[in-house]
């Protein structure tokens, strides 16, 4: 891919025009995708969301918040110019738009994102939403051209009159039928917007998520459950190998040469997910919904197990 245009749309968000070096159509996607995107001299990959407007297949857009205790993937985007190339893979979907009469956007910063490509997605549709978007001030809200003049938008900022900022209450309210709420953004806005979701009624079954990175770890158990070592075999061979405290499933299937896939190694992208055979989960993911893990599916990057031997379909 190459950088066929970059612009700063804050002091800490870039925006990224992307498109294939020999000039063809890039692959479709509905709105909530996002791409991996491998940048930089220790080729690292890191995780986007797609916010171009619909029907365009030669450009994607992308923006990126550059973070201040970065682990190297922000810092690189940031120092990409027009012209400069990087590799990515094809787009991937675990946030779409559910199947709903109307939805809800709640974006805090750069959850905007995978918002902005739904809202988008809506206009053209004829969907019925309304999309919240909450930043610290005007001047760190990317997009805001194309928002803030919008009948279906509603922009809170944190430096303004306490009357405009989110009121959950009043901007969501009560559980309505057919109706999909969305959030995104950093992890004490979500933490925040989806527990007060669950306080004023909304099933979790109505509610749709996406973290840029995983949540803190939940405290240990008083009896220790998932948290000692234990035995992770393959269906397709019978092998069987010991997780230790310390690593992850993922960490020692690919320890032991098994080709198993994964993308973000935290639990918030779905790559990596596999099924479960036999034995019981013990899941941290941020990706699966209740009645997948209930179906058996599991994400080994991030997951553990509650039992002495977990079976994966590998």
């Amino acid at each position: 891919m190459v950088v066929v245009a970059r612009y700063d749309a804050t002091p800490r968000i870039a925006v990224f025009e992307l498109a294939r070096a020999d000039g063809d159509e890039l692959w479709e996607y509905e709105p909530g995708a996002h791409i991996d995107v491998q940048v930089g001299e220790a080729a690292l990959v890191r995780q986007y969301s797609l916010c171009g407007p619909p029907g365009i297949h030669k450009q994607y857009r992308i923006a990126v918040l550059e973070e201040a205790a970065s682990r190297g993937g922000s810092r690189a985007m940031h120092a990409l110019t027009e012209g400069d190339t990087l590799r990515i893979a094809a787009p991937r979907n675990r946030f779409a738009l559910a199947s709903a009469r109307r939805h809800v956007l709640l974006a805090g910063g750069i959850g905007i994102t995978p918002l902005l490509s739904m809202a988008q997605n809506l206009d053209a549709t004829g969907g019925d939403y309304h999309l919240h978007y909450c930043a610290r001030s005007r001047s760190e809200a990317a997009f805001l051209a194309e928002l803030e003049n919008h009948p279906r938008v509603t922009l809170h900022f944190d430096d303004q009159a306490p009357d405009q900022l989110l009121d959950l209450e009043r901007d969501l309210g009560d559980p309505v039928a057919d109706t999909a709420v969305y959030v995104c953004g950093p992890g004490g806005f979500m933490d925040y917007t989806l527990g007060r979701a669950a306080e004023l009624g909304w099933p979790a079954s109505a509610l749709h998520k996406e973290r840029f990175s995983a949540a803190p770890p939940a405290a240990a158990e008083p009896d220790g459950a998932g948290e000692s070592a234990f035995t992770v075999r393959l269906s397709s061979t019978g092998a069987e190998y010991t997780v230790p405290e310390d690593q992850s499933v993922l960490d020692v299937l690919l320890a032991n040469g098994v080709e198993a896939p994964y993308s973000c190694g935290q639990g918030i992208c779905g790559e990596c997910i596999v099924r479960v055979r036999a034995g019981e989960p013990d899941h941290r993911d941020e990706i699966l919904t209740d009645g997948e893990r209930a179906e058996g599916l599991f994400t080994p990057c991030s997951s553990r197990s509650r039992s002495p031997i977990l079976e994966l379909e590998l």
